[in-house]
């Protein structure tokens, strides 16, 4: 029995900003981004959206659009970490949003849960939807990356900020891919990239030092929460290789084929795409291992100087055009996603085969995504005979098309929350309308509604 992805649907800010604006307001040459990494637009949420809206909005599309009976659905699964609460999950607010539209009591047997592993919590989601549905085939999950990347003004991950939800229906005998049941896997705990509790003496803010209460807090640190991460660009980018290269070479073992070339057998290949051009950048080690007779024929003579003019020659840039480009479209137009952007490479390249026409039933594309903290998965998907009719009605590309671009004032408006109303209002979607500041029982509880 094959089991994979059925139906997608997305929802992505309607705003945003081109990265030569953002160049030219931090002094950097607006070519080192573009064409050095590939960024052409940063989305960036507007005053009305978060992690929330975005899932809710995508899993609602998903269903109106494959015409799905909400009490078919056994699961909606949750790969996030822009979480808006440290114990309610996503996926309480995305059924309690769906029924407000659909009705009363559809989701009160589905069960719902968020998963946590920086930029892989939603493969995690998928691979236990996808197990899921093995044990029980006649059931229905759905699965949501949601997210919105956001970094410090002026910090190297600045260029690289995005935004959206990217919803998946998980099936048995799936119209668009069955996802392989051979998973290679990596996994060390470093210090990469992590998002902790940042700690202050209350003192410091009341200018008191008696443990005085303030604003309920009656401890003497006050716990501090940014969504902005503290990172290593370099370091995470090492940890990144090391373990796609490990999750790599364990699929190969764990499939009995450990000296076989397997990306010659993909299509495409898919990585997480923290920037537009990662992809293409990490892969290329893979390509040494995998093609030593291309590398040995490299000028340099050190390893390292080899592998540089390995990246720029004719087979391997031929190899990035045919599998690896096509992902890259979307990316380059959103920003990261963190636990969407594998997900994203994958929806940008099957909306690019069914613009071309493509015929990709029956073949395989392989998918290499990564979490800092961290860990690495590697697995591969088949495409179905259907695949196109899946597609039909997604219309990703459509969509970036419409967006809306805004200045570099409302954008450092919007980061820093000073903007209080929406650029775009919010219309035929689910916003946030309010957070209790009053009710001492509610405080700090979100309220969304459906504007139609």
């Amino acid at each position: 029995m094959n089991v994979g992805i059925d139906a997608f649907s997305f929802d992505l800010p309607k705003i945003y900003l081109p990265i030569p604006v953002l160049a030219n307001h931090r002094n950097i040459e607006p070519e080192k981004l573009t064409k050095g990494l590939g960024l052409q637009r940063m989305s960036f949420p507007d005053v009305h959206q978060d992690a929330v809206t975005f899932a809710a909005n995508a899993v609602l599309r998903l269903i109106n659009q494959n015409q799905l009976n909400p009490k078919e659905i056994s699961r909606i699964y949750v790969g996030t970490e822009s979480a808006v609460d440290a114990s309610k999950p996503i996926g309480t607010y995305i059924i309690q949003l769906l029924e407000q539209v659909l009705g009363t009591q559809n989701f009160n047997h589905c069960d719902v849960v968020d998963m946590t592993f920086a930029c892989i919590g939603a493969v995690d989601a998928l691979h236990t939807c996808l197990d899921f549905i093995r044990l029980n085939p006649t059931k229905k999950a759905i699965v949501v990356a949601t997210d919105t990347a956001k970094y410090d003004l002026n910090s190297t991950g600045e260029y690289t900020q995005g935004a959206g939800a990217i919803a998946m229906l998980v099936t048995a005998n799936p119209r668009i891919a069955n996802v392989s049941q051979t998973v290679g896997i990596s996994t060390e705990g470093v210090f990469d990239f992590f998002k902790p509790r940042r700690y202050i003496n209350k003192e410091t803010i009341t200018q008191n030092p008696e443990n005085i209460d303030w604003n309920g807090v009656l401890e003497t640190e006050i716990a501090i929460y940014k969504d902005q991460p503290v990172f290593d660009g370099q370091y995470s980018n090492t940890c990144y290789v090391n373990r796609v290269k490990e999750a790599y070479q364990h699929f190969k073992n764990e499939q009995n084929t450990p000296t076989e070339n397997i990306s010659k057998n993909w299509q495409n290949v898919l990585m997480h795409l923290p920037y537009c051009y990662q992809g293409r950048r990490m892969f290329v080690e893979l390509f040494a291992l995998e093609n030593p007779e291309i590398l040995a024929q490299q000028e340099g003579e050190t390893a390292a100087e080899k592998l540089k003019k390995l990246a720029k020659s004719p087979e391997y840039t031929a190899f990035v055009n045919q599998k690896i480009y096509p992902s890259e479209i979307a990316s380059g137009a959103v920003g990261n996603i963190y636990t969407g952007s594998l997900f994203l490479g994958l929806l940008s390249t099957l909306c690019y085969h069914y613009k071309e026409n493509s015929n990709l039933t029956n073949v395989k594309m392989g998918c290499i995504a990564y979490g800092s903290g961290s860990k690495s998965k590697v697995f591969e998907l088949e495409i179905n005979q259907n695949w196109q009719a899946a597609i039909a009605p997604v219309q990703l590309f459509e969509t970036l098309e419409k967006a809306t671009e805004i200045s570099f004032e409302t954008y450092e408006k919007l980061h820093k929350k000073e903007q209080k109303t929406s650029v775009i209002a919010p219309i035929n979607e689910f916003y946030l309308s309010k957070i209790e500041t009053e009710n001492p029982a509610l405080v700090g509880a979100r309220y969304y509604e459906f504007k139609s």
